[in-house]
């Protein structure tokens, strides 16, 4: 059965296989499509869709929006306009707040004593928007941390000592963004707004009055219930089930494209359920 994934990054953002790279990868795992869904831009997309013609695979132009919430909560938009414009521009401008974010913490940890400096983050980032990953992996490159998640525990994350709200949309403004681009727009991930099966179905609700289409059912994150009880969900509200192995390469070493921790099965039924909802909506494919 011909196998896919909706949920993978690239160098663009925080992933560490460039957008071609990525591609080929999801071509070599044999899988038939590949969404790139990077954090915050979209700036690989033309390359993966150049790619995937070169390696005759079909390649999703998405990205991935964090918006405001009490918990932790991404909006994916899949089938983005490949240039996006407005999107594109917006992005921009959220990016460059956020180089400012990354100013103030990089500063709190050099008054907390730790040897780094913003031309060391930005170099490692090369042309990728810049964030915390990045940071990271220069502690780590320096022997200040041993891994990545120490890192977030000690510095950079809620409540680290160097640690920065990063600005976001809201829900409505990142749906009604994607909708202009003419994507099909998709909650990711579920479990992490750690709501239970009916407090999900009325925040569910609330966003697809917003204009939401679906919702990531099949991640390696989900145990078999969350995923038969998610399903369950989007077949009562009418919402189109998706899913993906959120693949970023060696910074998650234990997802592995297509298949996440081993157990995901996404057939490619799941992206032409989403193409007969985008005729049906008059868009394109």
């Amino acid at each position: 059965m011909s196998q896919i994934d909706l949920h993978a990054h690239s160098t663009a953002s925080d992933g560490t296989y460039t957008p071609f790279e990525l591609v080929r990868h999801a071509k070599n795992k044999g899988l038939k499509a590949i969404a790139l869904t990077d954090h915050d831009t979209t700036d690989g997309l033309a390359q993966a869709m150049e790619a995937g013609k070169d390696l005759d695979i079909e390649v999703i132009p998405g990205c991935e929006l964090s918006v405001e919430y009490p918990g932790l909560m991404h909006i994916i938009g899949l089938w983005v306009t490949p240039d996006a414009p407005v999107l594109s521009s917006a992005l921009r401008e959220l990016r460059a707040k956020r180089n400012n974010r990354n100013n103030i913490m990089i500063s709190k940890l050099q008054e907390t004593g730790v040897d780094i400096s913003f031309e060391e983050v930005k170099q490692l980032a090369g042309d990728a928007a810049m964030g915390r990953p990045h940071i990271s992996r220069v502690l780590m490159n320096k022997g200040i941390i041993s891994n990545i998640q120490e890192a977030f525990d000690k510095y950079i994350g809620p409540g680290g000592a160097a640690y920065v709200p990063k600005e976001k949309f809201s829900p409505e403004k990142a749906i009604a963004m994607l909708k202009n681009e003419q994507a099909t727009v998709i909650l990711a991930h579920p479990f992490s707004l750690k709501l239970s099966p009916e407090g999900l179905r009325k925040e569910l609700l609330n966003l697809k009055e917003m204009g939401l289409d679906g919702m990531e059912v099949f991640y390696p994150e989900h145990f078999a219930e969350q995923t038969r009880t998610y399903l369950k969900i989007c077949q009562e509200l009418d919402l189109l089930p998706s899913g993906g192995s959120d693949f970023h390469g060696s910074i998650k070493p234990d997802i592995s494209l297509g298949k996440g921790k081993g157990k995901l099965n996404m057939p490619y039924s799941i992206v032409q359920d989403m193409k007969n909802k985008r005729m049906e909506q008059g868009l394109w494919t």
